[in-house]
């Protein structure tokens, strides 16, 4: 089959021949239809990640979407997103032709969304969806500030807040870009990141944030804190910007704050299959939206140069005829 295939550490995958998977006891092999390349691939890829350099050569690849071909527990022609474990675990991903999937890793689609645009949901969608029902249990009428906003856990953020009832929801972005794309995903204001947490403590106005969604940390989850209600709940992601931030006692006892992580390793398998289901419901009506782009699997190489830049209008997503 014809494959993403990384020979070198920190060097983009070629477009190349690689081994055809096999089905074998606890794995279903599904032809590949899209699949996104996220900062995880990326991170595996560049062999410093916390796992560990992957075995040379693998296929990258940590979600898709595709078709199930041979499979004990899904019937053949079912269309599924699936997850691996690519660059984390021996074995190769979805950035193929056709990929080996652990059963328990697929969910069945039912909803009427472009499987370019459920491959550029995906996982983040998953984040988005239970950092605000399961994490911070988002009630009706409370005010969500989102952390990235042009990220597409943020986008995804945004859209389910406004679904879920928030009452006002306010995006901090990097660049007009992504500003453009928390806007168009529901965002009613989109503020400006700064890197001084003054600055950006008065931007974001009095304490009146119910829940914060961060996938930034460093200052700008520092300025967040700060902006929080009472009973306000920070809910962490992971730390784009930095791996520290600076918390005031005197601040997160006043308000009774609560500081929460999350990480989608923590949910079952029922858990994810259902928060996804739920955000592809909505995205099916435009509720929910990620900006995307496409390239071919062919064109893997300068896609994958592009998403390490960051020079692209939103995730991009490979597609696999």
């Amino acid at each position: 089959m014809r494959a993403a295939v990384l020979h070198t550490h920190g060097q983009p995958p070629s477009h190349a021949e690689h081994p055809d998977p096999v089905a074998g006891e606890g794995f279903s092999v599904v032809r590949v239809t899209a699949a996104p390349i996220v900062p995880l691939d990326l991170l595996c890829a560049s062999g410093t990640s916390y796992f560990g350099p992957p075995a040379l050569p693998y296929v990258p690849g940590v979600q898709g979407v595709g078709v199930v071909e041979e499979s004990a527990t899904v019937a053949p022609g079912t269309r599924v997103f699936f997850a691996t474990s690519a660059g984390m675990a021996a074995g190769d991903g979805s950035l193929a032709e056709r990929a080996a999937v652990p059963d328990g890793d697929l969910i069945v689609l039912d909803a009427p969304v472009r499987d370019a645009a459920v491959a550029a949901i995906g996982l983040s969608g998953v984040a988005g969806w239970m950092m605000l029902t399961w994490r911070a249990r988002l009630q009706v009428g409370e005010r969500v500030l989102v952390l990235g906003g042009g990220g597409a856990v943020g986008q995804v953020a945004i859209g389910a807040a406004r679904v879920l009832g928030a009452s006002r929801v306010v995006a901090v972005v990097r660049s007009d870009a992504s500003r453009e794309r928390a806007l168009a995903a529901g965002a009613d204001e989109a503020v400006a990141l700064s890197t001084d947490v003054d600055e950006l403590t008065a931007r974001l106005g009095e304490p009146t944030y119910d829940v914060v969604i961060d996938s930034v940390f460093g200052v700008a989850a520092t300025a967040a804190s700060r902006a929080l209600a009472a009973g306000g709940r920070l809910v962490n992601l992971g730390g784009s910007s930095s791996d520290e931030a600076v918390f005031s006692s005197a601040v997160l006892r006043s308000k009774s704050a609560s500081i929460l992580g999350y990480t989608n390793n923590a949910l079952t398998e029922d858990q994810r299959r259902d928060a996804l289901t739920a955000v592809l419901q909505h995205a099916a009506t435009g509720e929910i939206t990620v900006a995307y782009e496409t390239a071919t699997l062919a064109d893997v190489e300068s896609a994958w140069k592009r998403q390490t830049t960051g020079n692209t209008p939103g995730r991009l997503v490979l597609t696999i005829p």
